[in-house]
């Protein structure tokens, strides 16, 4: 049978396990077509070979994904000769050695890369078919995600035994126990990696499966060539179907189909008892969000003093409410710490620090660094000093370093609870810094004329940055010394947070602005999160609420886990946090330079059994220590925040659904089948969907949708919610 400029162009989608013969089958099928070859197996074999060829690690999501994306591949149609390039690399034999066999399945179960080149497919799949009138594509997926709608769909089935010993054919190798243990590895065990993020072992409705066990390679083609024959009388020129069962001609868009399926299901769901709640969230639009404005940079106050003189209880003080950790131990806030704060309708930063210390070793003297850091960037400096003790030797030197700075100095004397210690505090007239203000950060005596005086010295506008909202805020989370504040170091390029062995350095959540890839970001430096925040005691109790304060302001959270380490129950607690939280997530797998491969692969085995819920975020390893992998970050928090950010049209949703109802109708439950309405997608930040339909949906074929919209859509990095509302025909 073959193709004349008169006949109809046909696709042809061919699926099933390895070994069944997809590939053998489906050039033999373009060949009589005279038609085009697409191998889509190959695309992920090019990607792997690509990504070993760099040095890319396959476990590294994030990177492989980026690759993907970046891929310079050529992919022959040509089914007798169909040859593969990469880079201008001929790669055809390279990408076929028992070498690939056994690391493809790294590649082909990467969420993030199956997306970008499904849609690769589809686009080649469509064009080689218009080109030369027909195209049989075959590989994972092809015949339910990537061309659900071909006009031919075939899944070829075989035994494990057959399957098993046509791959050794085809390597040419001897039936021996060696060969067997090869191939079970390369046949069986690809079919149990690949099934989990694909369908390829039942036939979905509409795909006719041929069984290939007791038939011969010419007898299995000309059972899919009738399959061919058929279709093509069954349809015309215009065949492509809209989902609901009416034709569109060749100058509609898909686009202007998408909005005339919604179009159909909207207004059969008039028939179903709709409420006030229903009307408003179908009568939404699919318009963006407004952007974010931005402001005037504002000034800094620096909070500084030595240790437990109170700077911490004056600071929530300012801001009325329980921000900064408060202990009696000395030594709680160990950081430069930046709040938003305001005073008589002026905002300006409020900044916490960590007790001054002269001649200090050790994490005191790197808290000392902090304080002093925090002072340069400061526009007016508060001097908080305890008025029942007087002036020590420690306020002496700090305040030598204070004049250095040339800073105007406002001179709190704390712990000033009564009419006596007043009397204490008007001793500090003698420090020349003018008037000393008595205040009780405690009990709020006197703050208000302490802040009127920060106010007159206070410049209209400062060094900090505006209190716009405009950088995209990252949270890093995660154990107790698992490198967060080292990351956030690395990233910044300089030591702007205090790091050191000992675990639990952190307390308060530390705002840092940075700029990466030419974008200002706000990263947040978060407490170790401890096995259960509701048994810890002082600091650390408080410290792990305001971290949970700080992944709520957040936009993405990036949780770092310790590579070198067994994934937790404490890591995968930290996760559901982010993912109760709905923000978007990454994965970052720090200190990756003290692995070793016996460790690789234990890694990957507790990922692949403890991290599954979560494959669809992007995963970079890195070394925060060395700098190593993380400038890889980058791309997985803008892939990441796309996904969190994404709004899907109506008409494409609807379009979405209708397909893949079609394919995979929901199961028969006692005698019913729920049947899906419509469905539109009520917010971003993240993705929440919200399908209507005539029935319960089950949990499973939920999660089927929410796997099926990731790979459609390319939602990469970000959690997505979807409701179900069951609405019932109008009675009459």
């Amino acid at each position: 049978m073959g193709s004349d400029t008169g006949s109809t162009a046909v696709t042809i989608a061919i699926d099933g396990p390895a070994g069944s013969g997809k590939s053998t089958v489906s050039r033999l099928v373009a060949r009589r077509l005279h038609g085009g070859f697409l191998d889509t197996g190959a695309m992920y074999r090019a990607l792997a070979w690509d990504c070993l060829d760099q040095g890319i690690d396959l476990a590294d999501h994030g990177a492989v994904t980026e690759r993907a994306r970046a891929l310079d591949l050529e992919l022959g149609t040509d089914p007798d000769g169909a040859t593969v390039s990469v880079r201008g690399q001929d790669v055809t034999a390279q990408i076929r050695t028992e070498r690939i066999s056994q690391q493809v399945s790294a590649v082909a179960t990467n969420l993030g890369v199956r997306a970008v080149l499904q849609e690769r497919q589809r686009v080649l799949l469509r064009e080689v078919a218009a080109q030369r009138g027909s195209c049989v594509a075959e590989g994972r997926d092809i015949t339910t995600v990537v061309a659900p709608d071909a006009d031919v769909r075939v899944l070829l089935t075989a035994s494990d035994e057959v399957r098993m010993r046509r791959r050794a054919a085809e390597l040419s190798l001897d039936d021996s126990d060696d060969a067997r243990e090869r191939m079970l590895d390369q046949v069986l065990r690809r079919d149990r990696d690949d099934s989990t993020v694909s369908e390829f072992l039942t036939p979905a409705d509409g795909v006719v499966s041929i069984d290939t066990d007791d038939l011969d390679v010419d007898q299995v083609v000309q059972a899919v060539l009738d399959l061919v024959e058929a279709a093509r009388n069954r349809v015309n020129d215009d065949r492509v179907n809209d989902g609901i069962g009416h034709r569109r001609g060749p100058g509609v868009s898909s686009d202007e189909a998408g909005t005339d399926v919604a179009a159909a299901w909207r207004a059969g769901l008039e028939e179903y008892d709709l409420d006030d709640e229903d009307r408003a969230l179908l009568d939404a639009h699919d318009d963006d969000l407004p952007a974010r404005e931005t402001g005037a940079n504002l000034p800094v106050v620096a909070v500084v003093g030595r240790p437990n003189v109170g700077k911490s209880t004056l600071v929530n003080r300012v801001l009325g409410r329980r921000e900064a950790v408060v202990e009696d131990t000395p030594g709680v806030t160990r950081d430069r710490v930046f709040y938003e704060a305001e005073w008589s309708g002026r905002d300006f930063w409020l900044v916490d620090t960590g007790g001054w210390e002269d001649r200090v070793q050790g994490i005191a003297y790197r808290v000392a660094e902090q304080a002093e850091i925090a002072v340069e960037l400061a526009d007016v400096v508060l001097f908080v000093v305890d008025a029942t003790v007087g002036i020590t030797d420690t306020d002496d030197q700090l305040l030598r370093v204070l004049r250095r700075s040339k800073r105007p100095i406002v001179l709190a004397a704390n712990k000033v609870d009564d009419q006596r210690a007043e009397l204490e505090a008007a001793a500090l007239w003698n420090l020349g810094l003018g008037q000393p203000y008595p205040v009780s950060a405690l009990h709020g005596r006197g703050s208000g004329d302490l802040l009127d005086a920060v106010l007159d010295v206070l410049p209209a506008e400062g060094r900090g940055a505006a209190v716009d909202h405009g950088p995209r805020r990252v949270a890093l989370v995660g154990r107790p010394n698992v490198g967060k504040s080292s990351l956030l170091n690395r990233l910044a390029g300089e030591n702007r947070v205090v790091v050191d062995d000992v675990a639990g350095t952190t307390r308060d959540p530390v705002d840092e602005r940075i700029d990466l890839g030419g974008m200002p970001w706000t990263f947040v430096d978060t407490a170790g999160i401890r096995r259960r925040v509701l048994q810890s005691q002082g600091a650390d109790f408080y410290a792990s609420l305001r971290t949970r304060s700080a992944l709520d302001r957040a936009e993405v959270a990036v949780v770092l886990l310790e590579a070198n380490e067994p994934i937790s129950t404490q890591d995968l607690k930290i996760i559901d946090m982010v993912l109760e939280s709905g923000r978007a997530l990454v994965l970052a797998f720090n200190k990756w330079d003290l692995l070793d491969d016996e460790r690789r692969a234990q890694l990957e085995r507790e990922i692949e059994k403890d991290l599954g819920h979560v494959s669809w975020a992007p995963r970079v390893n890195l070394s925060a220590r060395t700098g190593r992998h993380t400038d890889r970050l980058l791309p997985a928090l803008i892939t990441a925040l796309e996904s969190w950010d994404q709004r899907i049209p109506t008409g494409r949703l609807n379009a979405f659904l209708g397909t893949l109802v079609a394919a995979h109708p929901h199961p028969l439950r006692g005698g019913k089948q729920p049947r899906i309405l419509f469905a539109t997608q009520a917010r971003t930040r993240p993705p929440r969907f919200v399908i209507f339909a005539s029935g319960f949906l089950e949990h499973g074929y939920r999660r089927f949708i929410e796997r099926r919209l990731r790979e459609d859509f390319d939602f990469v990095g970000s959690p997505i919610e979807i409701g179900v509302r069951i609405r019932e025909k109008r009675r009459r």
